[in-house]
């Protein structure tokens, strides 16, 4: 998925595991399928699972979930990965890693839920308790500042995907102006996950149960934590959602606009390096334009 990216087998894995764990050594190893972009993930024993970037620019999540993840988790309404150990580099892989304990269930992407309503509220609540939790010290989200950083990328998806048909280049572009245009955050920055994709929700038994992958875990505007709504939920949930997250019109308006802004970027990156995202993506960005050619 990216030039970048570090060679990781099931073999590396091992040789790290006996160099520096190896209580653990004699446990089996199995990678884990995901579709995620910055970190591979294999399975230790029954319990664990080992978590490694896939590239150099995902190292520094390691010690910022190491630290912070224990200090949110007691706080949170769902289970969050709890770090058990964190690795160094050897056996000629250059990054920081960690190991966690196993969480058990499947991610959103994969098994559906039981009640849609009852994620949606779940899911709020959980926004919600991340938010109120105390943020002093809390490292600046990549995603906790103006959409409007992105602007560039979004409007090459948007000349990409029109001049393919993948959308109406006219329409899409009306809706990220009026994105453009809305008021920003002026409040204090508070703590979002700001990555809340299907692939880091799991579900057990049909309901929610965890959320993983805190990689982009930070501090800032609240309103990306919002996309779930378009990249989730169905519409008829929205507002149980909104309401259970506690949010004001700007915010919601923000979160809407953070959905369109990867809808687009993904669908226009990954669609052909990671169709899974870019079929997340795809839904984003269609759920999200939906409603702003919605009538007044």
């Amino acid at each position: 998925m990216h030039a970048d990216e570090v060679d990781i087998d099931a073999s590396l894995v091992g040789r790290l595991i006996a160099a520096q764990f190896p209580r653990w050594a004699a446990l089996p190893i199995a990678e884990v399928y995901s579709a995620g972009t910055d970190n591979a993930m294999y399975r230790l024993g029954d319990n664990m699972v080992v978590r490694l970037p896939r590239i150099p620019g995902a190292a520094r999540q390691v010690a910022k979930e190491q630290r912070w993840l224990p200090y949110l988790a007691p706080y949170l309404p769902l289970d969050v990965p709890v770090p058990l150990a964190k690795g160094v580099p050897g056996e000629g892989y250059d990054l920081p890693w960690s190991v966690y304990r196993w969480l058990d269930g499947d991610t959103a992407y994969d098994e559906p839920l039981a009640d849609p309503h009852q994620a949606a509220a779940d899911l709020g609540r959980f926004v919600t308790a991340l938010r109120q939790v105390d943020a002093t010290g809390g490292p600046v989200s990549s995603r906790g500042g103006p959409v409007m950083t992105r602007d560039e990328d979004v409007r090459a998806a948007i000349r990409d995907l029109g001049a393919d048909g993948t959308v109406d280049a006219a329409a899409v572009t009306a809706a990220w102006e009026e994105v453009l245009r809305l008021p920003q955050w002026d409040g204090e920055p508070v703590w979002i996950h700001s990555d809340l994709l299907p692939g880091n929700l799991l579900v057990r038994n049909g309901r929610l149960s965890a959320v993983i992958d805190f990689g982009v875990l930070g501090v800032g505007d609240p309103a990306c934590d919002m996309m779930a709504a378009w990249t989730l939920l169905p519409a008829e949930t929205r507002d149980l959602f909104r309401e259970a997250a506690a949010v004001d019109d700007a915010t919601w308006a923000r979160g809407r606009g953070w959905a369109l802004c990867f809808g687009l970027t993904a669908e226009h990156y990954y669609r052909v390096k990671n169709p899974v995202l870019a079929s997340v993506g795809r839904r984003a960005m269609f759920q999200a334009l939906a409603d702003y050619q919605q009538p007044a």
